[in-house]
């Protein structure tokens, strides 16, 4: 297994006041310094309590925000400061996958179409070879081809991650990152996208995920990042995270959410 991202010194500030002229007066810290190294097949977990800057690291990686300092590498490229052009053949190698499902669908698409989208714009498969992947890729998230023909809103919020992870995996992308995946998700459907991001962990994925879900940290991560107003604290396996944290903020933060 080789390094197949490596975020060095990354920091991000956003405006939060204005002076009377309408420049910004006052930052805050959303990512202050942060570095670590991503190797293939690992799940990388990512949690902290709200507003922390876990999400904003996640952006960061899928070059959506721009960092103001360091350097964030991608199978040895530098993409952390590489245009929108240049970042567009990069981005069927890296997908990231939402809190809110629904914002990635186009409600006036049929499943097939939205899965197929992508294959269409980067792949010459023809429209056969293009239904067998979807098809096939529908099943390995527990749905099936007759779903395929459905709209996005006959879909409860379950299914309609799961059809958002299969849209990213159209791609075979090298890395998927998940944004609180399920914090949009009615409880009893969060188990359902989980289990899904298990099968995907143990068939090799490198994933990256910004979570709350620590039953899921703790089974399937195979490192858990603790990020505390924008710094980088604990970075461990989690048998250590979870089995003997040290660290005081962790401790507390911890003692909240077990």
């Amino acid at each position: 297994m080789g390094t197949i991202v490596s975020v060095k010194n990354v920091s991000k500030t956003f405006p939060v006041g204005k002076t009377l002229l309408g420049r910004p007066d006052k930052f805050v810290h959303a990512v202050n310094n942060v570095s670590f190294d991503i190797q293939e097949g690992e799940t990388f977990s990512v949690v902290g309590e709200s507003g922390c800057g876990k999400s904003t690291t996640g952006r960061l990686i899928d070059h959506l925000l721009i960092p103001d300092s360091g350097e964030i590498w991608f199978e040895d490229k530098e993409i952390s400061k590489i245009s929108q052009e240049e970042m567009r053949p990069l981005r069927k190698d890296i997908q990231m996958i939402f809190q809110d499902p629904a914002g990635s669908l186009n409600p006036r698409m049929r499943v097939e179409e939205l899965v197929e989208e992508p294959l269409l714009i980067h792949t010459n498969l023809s429209k056969e070879e293009r239904m067998k992947i979807v098809h096939e890729l529908l099943e390995t998230v527990g749905l099936s081809a007759k779903h395929a023909k459905r709209y996005p809103h006959e879909f409860s919020g379950g299914q309609k991650q799961r059809i958002a992870i299969v849209r990213a995996l159209c791609m075979q992308p090298d890395v998927m990152l998940f944004d609180e995946p399920t914090s949009a998700l009615d409880p009893e459907m969060v188990g359902e996208v989980l289990e899904v991001m298990k099968d995907l962990a143990a068939q090799g994925m490198t994933m990256v995920v910004v979570t709350h879900e620590m039953g899921f940290a703790r089974e399937v991560g195979t490192r858990v990042l603790f990020m505390d107003q924008g710094h980088l604290l604990v970075d461990q396996p989690p048998e250590e995270f979870f089995g003997h944290p040290e660290n005081p903020r962790l401790q507390e933060f911890l003692s909240k959410v077990l």
